[in-house]
């Protein structure tokens, strides 16, 4: 699925509709986020975070690289992977211990075999002033997740 995305407003729209299409239970779930620095990953998970239902602020996890939102919906943990050097890394994060909720990760080539287990994966790119999205089913139930958003 590509959707075009003229200003911040569309990305934070693209991100509540991915959360709506959700079934109830979050857990177990992936989605990486890939694209250059400043194209929209962090304002894509915010949007997605209050989406659930958070309404405090939503801060880049860039240093701690994981922060944990407890919501009624359920556990989401953005994940970034930006500082990580080593795939192994993720054993030290406590990766496993994850599954419990939805996992957004930025940064997903820092770990590629994060992919095996992803359910969905959004590419985020300029375009001129702008920004397109491509959400690409990586699962099964991922794929029909898609089938729903449109």
């Amino acid at each position: 699925m590509k959707r075009y995305l003229p200003d911040e407003k569309a990305t934070m729209t693209l991100a509540a509709e991915v959360y709506a299409a959700l079934p109830d239970a979050l857990a177990g779930w992936t989605l990486l986020m890939s694209g250059e620095l400043g194209v929209g990953k962090s304002t894509f998970a915010r949007a997605f975070i209050r989406a659930a239902g958070h309404e405090g602020i939503v801060p880049s996890p860039t240093y701690t690289l994981v922060e944990p939102y407890s919501l009624p919906s359920g556990n989401i943990y953005h994940v970034d992977l930006y500082r990580v050097a080593d795939e192994e890394e993720l054993r030290y994060l406590g990766w496993s211990e994850l599954d419990d909720g939805f996992r957004l990760v930025e940064w997903p080539d820092r770990a590629r075999s994060l992919g095996d287990e992803a359910d969905l994966a959004l590419e985020l790119r300029y375009e001129g002033d702008a920004r397109s999205a491509t959400l690409t089913g990586l699962s099964e139930r991922g794929t029909a997740l898609i089938q729903k958003i449109n």
